[in-house]
């Protein structure tokens, strides 16, 4: 496992880098935002922690640009920003995770070794979810909609086929959040809102993902597991 991480307070991403080496993770650091941007799209990464307060380029126009890019290694944002507004837009320009500082190291580590053992996580052959005109493709982790390719980050993926999986079931946030992201007791319900809007835009108005107020969500097409 490589991770990149782009962290301008030195002390900190030596910190990040020791926990990490803990666990046999190999890392590479960057302390500017420019040069953040060239490594990560000149390299093969696991997972990037990012920083937003960077300087030359801050962290959520390098994840923007790595995005627009077709890049879409998981990205955890690491800010002293703790505002909703600011953990709603990285989630919405595509970052798979949040964390505020002063964090928990160990939870940091935490959540990378959960998104990366979710975004390389191998199934059974020829496993596919199939409804509605749209297909995951549960080994490779591609996804397609009548044909065309759609590119989901690892927990958007992961957040779709859980849906998919349980169709005419109304799964609470709650749960979403412990199957999914498998820490619910450090995240909001807003989490799950936000990646669910952003499925719904890459799938179009007719999504079939139900609203169930004040409870969850659940999938309203009948779902196949089939064969490519």
């Amino acid at each position: 496992m490589k991770v990149l991480v782009v962290e301008d307070e030195r002390p900190i991403a030596d910190l990040i880098g020791v926990y990490l080496a803990r666990e046999g993770i190999e890392v590479e650091f960057c302390y500017d935002g420019e040069v953040g941007l060239r490594t990560a799209q000149g390299g093969t990464f696991d997972s990037i922690i990012l920083d937003v307060g960077l300087p030359t380029v801050d962290g959520t126009q390098i994840c923007r640009e790595l995005r627009a890019g077709g890049n879409w290694t998981p990205i955890i944002f690491c800010t002293a920003r703790d505002d909703e507004v600011d953990r709603v837009l990285g989630l919405e320009l595509g970052a798979d995770d949040y964390v505020t500082k002063p964090f928990s190291p160990r939870e940091l580590v935490a959540r990378v070794k959960a998104i990366v053992r979710r975004s390389a996580q191998v199934v059974g052959a020829n496993q596919f979810l199939a409804a509605d005109g749209i297909q995951l493709d549960l080994r490779t982790r591609r996804a397609t909609q009548n044909g065309r390719s759609i590119s989901f980050t690892a927990t958007e993926f992961d957040l779709l086929a859980y849906l998919m999986a349980r169709p005419g079931r109304v799964i609470e946030r709650w749960e979403l959040l412990e199957n999914v992201w498998g820490y619910a007791e450090a995240l909001g319900t807003r989490t799950v809102d936000v990646h669910v809007a952003q499925i719904r835009t890459k799938l179009g108005s007719q999504a079939p993902i139900r609203t169930v107020r004040g409870v969850g969500y659940s999938w309203e097409a009948p779902t196949l597991e089939v064969e490519p």
